[in-house]
């Protein structure tokens, strides 16, 4: 079979950049085109030296996106930027989309397979990527989905690199030296997506550091009876158990064991003396399992292909 045929729109960013390393990496895809204004008469291959192409990045227009010869489109723009994208790309074309603009749309396919399922995804044509934030807290939430008295209250941290690349001060590293901001106190957009797709209450109150990449989520849980430590960890194991992108541990996750790593990591498991209250930690990296990765799991169970396996990133 010969490999299909992918559109990059926002290559430019973070992400983008990991992006382009997964598609270099895998056999049954080529890269068509990856559209940057400001990296436009580049070369693609300066950037993601994984990528044998001769391809360079170009400015391209909705329209030229949507007259693009592919099977699949991946759009890594800023929230509120991808509805001329999606109105241009013909309706048969895969659609990946990883801003948050669809993730409330029942018309699209909300991509978190190992907690929602790959049959869903199988054949969809048009896929909301998960927020990183939304899924370190849905991980570490999900194997508990209908055993919870009360909301859901996750104390998330990340990575600079969560704030894209247009300067602000929640990318400015001198405003983060020795500092850690809070930001979006009340009704986060993620809050509101986790509820959402978890189908429970949620409480979410995200911060930055001055670390580049990663994201460290407490999740505090308040059970509807009574459990053990040793009956939560084999709950999260056996709910977890053959997801080559999730591993459950017996100690509390860092930032580090997340950071650089294609998949998430969960563990803490404390439990008070009632039993019934819980702390789960889940760690990722958000330019990975928090966006890019998976980015390519969506598209390969949309295109019929194996997710396939990923390494940590070099970067």
């Amino acid at each position: 079979m010969s490999a299909r045929r992918v559109g990059l729109v926002g290559a430019r960013g973070h992400t983008g950049r990991e992006l382009l390393r997964l598609i270099g990496a895998r056999d049954d895809l080529e890269l068509a085109f990856a559209s940057s204004r400001e990296l436009a008469g580049q070369r693609v291959s300066d950037m993601a030296p994984e990528l044998v192409t001769d391809l360079r990045f170009e400015a391209l227009d909705p329209e030229a996106v949507g007259a693009g010869d592919v099977e699949a489109v991946i759009l890594a723009l800023p929230n509120g930027a991808a509805a001329p994208f999606v109105a241009a790309i013909k309706p048969q074309t895969v659609i990946v989309d990883l801003s948050a603009d669809y993730r409330f749309d029942d018309a699209w396919t909300y991509g978190l397979p190992e907690i929602l399922g790959r049959d869903r995804l199988a054949g969809a044509l048009r896929i909301a990527n998960p927020g990183c934030y939304a899924t370190a807290g849905q991980l570490a939430i999900a194997p508990l989905r209908g055993h919870l008295a009360g909301d859901a209250h996750v104390f998330g941290v990340s990575g600079y690199s969560g704030a894209g690349t247009t300067p602000s001060r929640k990318n400015d590293t001198e405003a983060l030296a020795d500092n850690l901001m809070p930001y979006a106190l009340s009704g986060h957009l993620h809050e509101r997506e986790m509820a959402r797709h978890m189908g429970e209450g949620v409480r979410f109150t995200p911060h930055v550091a001055a670390f580049f990449r990663g994201i460290v989520a407490t999740t505090h849980l308040t059970l509807d009876m009574p459990r053990t430590r040793a009956d939560i960890e084999a709950l999260y194991t056996r709910f977890y158990a053959g997801e080559a992108l999730v591993s459950v541990i017996d100690r509390i996750p860092e930032v580090r064991d997340g950071a650089l790593q294609p998949g998430a990591v969960i563990g803490g498991f404390a439990l008070d003396d009632s039993g019934r209250k819980l702390v789960v930690v889940s760690a990722l990296d958000n330019l990975l399992k928090g966006a890019a990765v998976q980015a390519m799991q969506n598209l390969a169970l949309a295109l019929g292909l194996p997710e396939g396996t990923y390494s940590s990133s070099p970067l």
